[in-house]
C-alpha cells in the first residue's frame, strides 16, 4: 500500500497567474521526493492532491493541449 508524503516541510509556491485580489489560485510543492502536490492556496490547511512525477507531465501537457483546443 503506497503511504502519503510528508508535506510538512514542503515548500508552497503559488501559480505565477495568481493575484491578491482572492482568485481562484493554486499552489504547488516543491521537496516532495517522485512526487507533485497541489493545493488550494485559500485552505493551506486542506486536502493536497498528488501526482506522481511522471503523471504530472501528463496531466500538464494535457492541460496545454485541451486549453488551445
Amino acid at each position: 500500500m503506497p503511504t502519503t508524503p510528508d508535506l510538512s516541510t514542503a515548500t508552497w509556491h503559488k501559480s505565477s497567474y495568481s493575484n491578491n485580489a482572492g482568485g481562484e489560485c493554486i499552489e504547488v510543492a516543491d521537496g516532495v521526493p517522485g512526487a507533485i502536490s497541489v493545493r488550494d492556496s485559500k485552505n493551506p490547511d486542506g486536502p493536497a492532491l498528488i501526482f506522481p512525477a511522471g503523471s504530472w507531465g501528463t496531466f500538464i501537457a494535457t492541460l496545454k493541449t485541451d486549453w488551445k483546443s
